[in-house]
């Protein structure tokens, strides 16, 4: 395993994590307007603030596990190719895993749902296709 290059990969993959992120869950309007529905159910953004640190210090190890993934499939093929598949995997894990598991387990609606579903799903394939590119074995 290249130990540089995961962490290089983890730390592009948890830069376009926030970026895509920021984006679609707080710079367009639906799913922040969606997310507003349910006070009862999601921190407002100031009290988000408190907390924010950890959660970001989590998603940086998340990622360093998913690229250590990858790095353990990874056959040196077409980088973001092979990453961009891996992304999808990890996008549908996601959804099936966190996505309607909540919808399930939470009061929160189908549109909010659904939202969630796309925007999680495009967010790992590009995370995934970012440590495809950033990652190379050793040697």
């Amino acid at each position: 395993m290249n130990v540089p290059r995961l962490f290089l990969s983890a730390f592009g993959a948890f830069v376009a994590y926030f970026a895509f992120g920021f984006v679609v869950f707080a710079a367009l309007p639906y799913l922040r307007n969606e997310y507003a529905k349910y006070p009862a159910v999601y921190r407002t953004q100031e009290s988000m603030k408190t907390v924010a640190p950890a959660g970001m210090a989590a998603m940086f190890v998340a990622m360093l596990v998913l690229t250590a993934l990858y790095a353990m499939t990874d056959r040196g093929g077409a980088g973001a190719l092979d990453g961009t598949r891996f992304g999808i995997l990890i996008g549908v894990f996601a959804v099936c895993a966190f996505v309607v598991h909540n919808h399930v387990n939470l009061n929160i609606g189908l549109a909010l749902t659904a939202g969630q579903a796309i925007a999680y799903l495009i967010e790992w394939t590009i995370v995934g296709a970012v440590i495809g590119l950033l990652y190379r074995p050793p040697g």
